[in-house]
């Protein structure tokens, strides 16, 4: 039997490896921008034509290379970075392994032109699918100058699964903040179809953030800074007041290599707990400097997972300095109440019953990380008891705050509460128009509906209750309603009296551009004043109220996060986040007429059961059920 098992050809391997270090344009920029970082460049340009994917040029006026170098530099596993095992536990460099030009060269054409500062001559060299087709002698300035073509030439298959243009810019972007963040002394420029995007001189890192994310950020950060023997941490935290539901920009960077760390996020976010609402996110730029001994940043090809040894204590570390920092800066406003011989305010408990509630003092010193001695009541800023007596004064709230109470489900002795409720099906909503014809007819009047603690809308059918979330059927109808005005392109735009201002960074000014049309057929009237800065002059009628600004901003962070290249799919996304932010909220009461108005229109949509995002709209108790809970 003869031998079945050989040697890959080096132009096979090289492929293989390029599926795992090489998956996009943006990755080729990430490897070569690195390089030139290690090679000490001052000053790197990145020029990039349809996205990367008709070419990509890294210029860079690092140290450069010989001729043997340049050849040298193609081969798997040949770097200048380390020579033995050990030296992958004192890593300063950016890359280590050996593989990226090596990866490039297999799936694309590269040229590369380089000379060392005191040879008088350079190297060209061209390479395509790992063959090296010429090298000679050029006349060229200090550094190197990498120009990649045709990426992924002879793998139709990896080209064909590249996205749009406007999603792989995006790609390139966000990898290109990540290394300009890290090296603020080191000048960057990138340029797309001959547009410059950035224009980043060397500077502080401060000035580079806000160079990099606008003006608008230098006012909510705060320095960050603890120096400990395991672990220097340094950087930048923001305000409460800085906090968003989304698109906030959390970065993290160890010995300046960025990571993603899941576990050190809940460090940083741990202290804001009580600052800022529930599901908002704060800004940060976190740098961590430690012994690259007690790190492990070989797990995976893009280097963004690293192990840390100590990872618990560098947690404890980190949450204490934010901690400290917001303490430092009196981010919670120093108060002091004049309470002497004043009425206490009363709180009352969920069934509506007034409690005993503690008076809180508060000095100009307060610092809300301080711990609190056990007594408590000291000059400190202790808290002191005072029997509430307003019981009677304050009765007539007891309705009312019941109403704001958190919904509870019925219970039954007998059966399981989930048991009780299902999802509406179609026979329900039919058979509601027999029930209350208003509903369904668009009468209002006839129909009797009840709100139920603010949030929910009952209503009977066939098979029992039915309880409509009236904040998510609004979200449907508002849906269906800007869809249909995206795919008519009908524009109902209400004029603002002073237009707003939004100023966007590169990545998100890309993805406006894309749905500029789309903003348009919903009734945003944009106007682009260059430099990522956008007018808002118009907005759509019916969002009285609402800031355009971080609507618009909204809008842009869920079509990034989204990344769908499918244009109806950008769309809905666009028509979601618009229908989120107009829909009604939690606690707002509703007229009898407005509630039959929107059960009306919800059971018109397509899919009055879920919402777009696939949440629950309605559910109905069964009659049967009901009759349970009383004879059980």
């Amino acid at each position: 039997m003869s031998d079945i098992i050989h040697l890959l050809p080096d132009s096979v391997a090289n492929q293989i490896a390029a599926g795992e270090v090489i998956q996009r344009p943006a990755s080729v920029i990430k490897e070569l921008v690195e390089n030139a970082i290690d090679a000490g460049a001052t000053e790197i340009h990145v020029l990039v034509t349809d996205a990367g994917k008709t070419s990509i040029q890294v210029i860079d006026n690092g140290c450069g290379m010989s001729a043997t170098d340049a050849r040298l530099s193609f081969e798997r596993h040949a770097t200048s970075k380390i020579r033995t095992a050990s030296d992958l536990f004192a890593l300063r460099t950016m890359g280590f392994r050996g593989e990226a030009l090596a990866s490039i060269a297999a799936v694309a054409e590269v040229e590369l032109k380089t000379r060392l500062a005191g040879d008088e001559l350079g190297t060209r060299i061209v390479l395509a699918a790992s063959k090296v087709e010429c090298q000679e002698p050029v006349a060229c300035p200090q550094g190197s100058n990498f120009a990649v073509k045709n990426l992924f030439f002879n793998v139709p298959a990896r080209r064909k699964f590249l996205k749009s243009n406007a999603t792989e810019l995006n790609n390139i972007l966000a990898e290109f903040e990540r290394i300009v963040l890290v090296h603020p002394d080191i000048a960057f420029y990138l340029y797309s179809n001959d547009t410059a995007l950035y224009n980043l001189p060397a500077v502080s890192l401060r000035q580079r953030i806000v160079s990099v994310f606008g003006k608008k950020l230098d006012q909510q950060l705060i320095a960050l800074d603890v120096d400990t023997t395991l672990v220097r941490i340094s950087g930048y935290v923001g305000k409460p007041d800085a906090a968003r539901k989304k698109g906030a920009h959390q970065y993290f960077f160890v010995n300046g290599r960025y990571m993603r760390h899941p576990y050190f996020h809940k460090a940083v976010m741990e202290p804001y707990e009580r600052l800022v609402p529930a599901g908002e996110q704060v800004p940060y730029f976190v740098y961590f400097d430690v012994d690259p001994a007690n790190i492990d940043v070989n797990i995976h090809p893009t280097k963004t997972e690293i192990k840390f040894e100590n990872e618990q204590a560098i947690w404890q570390i980190l949450s204490a300095a934010v901690k400290e920092t917001l303490g430092r800066f009196n981010i919670v406003p120093s108060i002091d109440f004049d309470t002497e011989d004043k009425p206490d305010i009363p709180v009352f408990d969920t069934g509506g019953e007034p409690v005993d509630q503690p008076r809180l003092h508060y000095d100009a010193s307060y610092n809300p990380f301080k711990s609190v001695s056990a007594g408590g009541g000291g000059a400190g800023g202790g808290y002191s008891r005072k029997q509430v007596e307003w019981e009677g004064l304050y009765s007539g709230l007891s309705k009312a705050s019941r109403m704001n109470e958190p919904p509870v489900a019925p219970t039954a002795t007998s059966e399981p509460v989930g048991t009780l409720f299902a999802s509406g099906g179609a026979d329900d909503i039919a058979s509601s128009s027999s029930m209350f014809p208003s509903a369904l007819s668009g009468g209002g009047k006839g129909a009797q509906h009840l709100q139920l603690k603010g949030r929910f809308i009952l209503t009977s059918v066939k098979s029992g209750l039915m309880l409509i979330d009236q904040r998510r059927a609004h979200i449907c109808v508002l849906y269906e309603r800007y869809m249909e005005q995206i795919r008519q392109k009908q524009n109902t735009s209400q004029g603002l009296l002073f237009p707003e201002m939004v100023q966007l960074p590169p990545s998100e000014a890309q993805m406006l551009e894309t749905l500029m049309d789309d903003f348009s057929a919903v009734g945003f009237d944009l106007a682009s004043l260059g430099g990522g800065s956008y007018a808002i002059n118009g907005v759509p009628s019916g969002i009285e109220g609402l800031d355009p600004v971080r609507l618009v901003t909204d809008m842009v962070h869920d079509a990034l996060e989204k990344g769908s290249d499918v244009k109806s799919e950008v769309q809905s996304v666009l028509a979601l986040s618009l229908a989120q932010s107009a829909a009604i909220v939690y606690g707002q009461v509703l007229t009898n007429e407005e509630m039959a108005d929107l059960v009306d229109k919800l059971f018109a949509c397509p899919a009055p059961n879920y919402t777009p995002d696939g949440r629950i709209v309605l559910a109905t108790i069964k009659e049967e059920d009901i009759e349970r809970l009383f004879n059980g």
